[in-house]
């Protein structure tokens, strides 16, 4: 059984977050190294990797087809741009505040808490929002 981990998702190329992940994810699967339970999530439908595919607007299929001629994440990315789109700079601020809470209260949650229960990780116990008002500071 592969037990390999991909790279952070905080690691960033070119100011987007995630992609070297995915970049590598699609690499250590193509050489039978990516831990089992990456598996099913591969380019599935709401998940971080079609959310990245589509902010790019890259087919999932077709990188992974690139991925596999080789080349180096700049030169992968630098595909991505001509196949679909360069993101500014604006848009790249909204992509890595997306990506960078991804699994807090969205799509990603309910797949977030599995992982979490089946490392046997603990949720906090739930808590009470404390009202209170705000106080003026000095000046």
């Amino acid at each position: 059984m592969a037990t390999t981990y991909p790279k952070s998702p905080k690691e960033e190329i070119k100011g987007i977050m995630y992609f070297p992940r995915m970049l590598d994810k699609i690499r250590l699967h193509a050489r039978g190294e990516l831990h089992e339970d990456y598996h099913k999530n591969l380019g599935a439908a709401r998940t971080a990797d079609s959310a990245c595919c589509n902010f790019l607007r890259v087919d999932y299929a077709e990188l992974v087809e690139r991925v596999k001629q080789s080349g180096s994440d700049e030169e992968i990315l630098e595909w991505c741009f001509e196949k679909g789109r360069r993101p500014n700079e604006g848009d790249l601020m909204i992509w890595n505040g997306f990506v960078s809470k991804l699994g807090w209260r969205d799509f990603a949650t309910p797949i977030l808490r599995e992982a979490k229960q089946k490392l046997g990780i603990k949720e906090p116990p739930p808590t009470k929002a404390r009202p209170g008002k705000w106080k003026k500071r000095a000046e």
